[in-house]
């Protein structure tokens, strides 16, 4: 697949280097993206509180700040581009967050980014069927990653691995 990230660091907490944030995504894409002739672009930005706290309340209608925010493109059918859309990410929260879950930066940096691409790709986590196809999706994809299983309590990865 031919993958084109864009990266905007609008922060100044610590974030990831540009080519783990590509990782990631890739990681994430590669299950949609069998053919290696497709292409797929993605915007990356990784903000502060107060710029997700604006566009969670914004876009959300929640007044707080979140770790990631997918944004799909709408393009009409007839524009050919292979823009798939803008991942926002909070760098202090996942940093929080990260602690606070006691996991790696690079292991939730990489989660929130896969998670993200997997909304471009429309999934979502609205209702449990669906939340359990994500979760799953995001377990087999962070295992590929050599990163641990991000939920807790979630069926034994030989279980996931027989659904997918």
């Amino acid at each position: 697949m031919n993958l084109q990230v864009d990266v905007q660091c609008a922060c100044t907490e610590p974030v990831p280097e540009e080519e783990d944030i590509r990782r990631a995504i890739d990681a994430a894409l590669s299950h949609h993206y069998q053919n290696t002739a497709d292409s797929a672009e993605v915007s990356v930005r990784l903000v502060s509180e107060a710029e997700m706290s604006e566009l969670n309340a914004v876009w959300r209608g929640q007044h707080k700040s979140t770790n990631v925010l997918s944004f799909p493109a709408d393009l009409p059918a007839e524009v050919e581009h292979p823009l798939l859309g803008d991942i926002v990410v909070c760098a202090a929260v996942v940093t929080r967050e990260a602690r606070d879950q006691h996991k790696t930066d690079a292991a939730h940096w990489s989660h929130m980014l896969v998670h993200g691409s997997l909304h471009l790709l429309g999934y979502d986590h609205e209702l449990d069927a669906e939340a359990e196809a994500m979760e799953t999706m995001e377990t087999l994809i962070l295992e590929q990653l050599g990163y641990p299983c991000p939920y807790k309590g979630q069926p034994q990865l030989d279980t996931i691995r027989s659904l997918g």
